[in-house]
């Protein structure tokens, strides 16, 4: 088991219970799931997009996915059917281990950080985070970058409420601003 899983086991979930009373263990908030996206410019070439297909891939330890175009929207020159972005979703202990590394090394590595944003919520307890670029990561090497492509990181919990989830992602040392 990772430690993150260990820790919410054991400290997180009981303190949440005890703080917002509540009568069923099953009503403790827990996270789902991670879903990491790349979104890629339509009119690139395949090198790119096999490039952050890979980069995505070492991030997370796990194939990304090809996101296709469903819709024709002729103003950005986008056919139905074009690549336009890579996905992974990340669930069990993957997911531990990557939110442990997003928040105790990727997170730290951006340049003038001062804590995530603490409205990013929304409304049913889900949060998304965006980074700028995928450098901040250890695990890609910044010489062999193709393209700096930024990424969308959506976490989403089983909390009912904003302040279920803030709590929640505060236990599991999620860095956020005052």
């Amino acid at each position: 088991m990772t430690t993150l899983k260990e820790k919410y086991k054991n400290s997180i979930a009981p303190g949440l219970k005890k703080s917002f009373n509540y009568a069923n263990p099953m009503q403790i908030p827990k996270i789902q799931k991670i879903v990491l996206n790349m979104g890629v410019k339509a009119t690139v070439d395949k090198d790119v997009l096999k490039a952050v297909s890979e980069d995505l891939g070492r991030i997370t330890g796990q194939k990304a996915v090809i996101i296709n175009s469903r819709v024709s929207i002729a103003n950005f020159k986008l056919r139905e059917g074009m690549p336009i972005g890579v996905k992974v979703t990340l669930r069990g202990d993957r997911m531990y281990e990557f939110l442990d590394r997003l928040i105790n090394s990727a997170l730290p590595r951006i340049r003038d950080f001062r804590g995530v944003s603490a409205k990013s919520f929304d409304g049913r307890g889900n949060y998304t985070l965006g980074l700028k670029e995928q450098g901040i990561f250890p695990e890609i090497d910044p010489d062999h970058i193709k393209a700096v492509q930024g990424m969308d990181i959506t976490i989403v919990t089983t909390a009912k409420t904003n302040d279920e989830a803030r709590a929640l992602l505060r236990e599991f040392g999620m860095p956020f601003a005052n």
